[in-house]
């Protein structure tokens, strides 16, 4: 990592770090909503993703993300207007 990208990723809060590894995992979270909120762009949230999560964890989101139309904004549906799902954050 660079030293500019690790001196943004230094200055985030346990909980910033914690969101941004939450909406990483979010399908319908994309990368440019991460980088407009903390200023880290694609690969700075992957080094993050990298030093933050256990190695099988970060395997199994890359794979997850890796073609996700829905984690770019220019590449994901007109259809979807919202970062999550309408059930997400319903109280049970």
């Amino acid at each position: 990592m660079s030293k500019s990208r690790a001196v943004l990723v230094e200055q985030l809060s346990v909980a910033d770090i914690s969101r941004v590894i939450e909406m990483a995992w979010e399908d319908r979270t994309p990368f440019e909503a991460i980088e407009r909120l903390y200023s880290l762009n694609e690969s700075m949230v992957i080094q993050l993703m990298r030093s933050h999560i256990k190695q099988r964890s970060f395997k199994v989101w890359r794979e997850r993300v890796s073609g996700r139309k829905t984690k770019h904004s220019m590449r994901r549906s007109p259809e979807v207007s919202r970062g999550y799902c309408p059930t997400q954050y319903k109280q049970r």
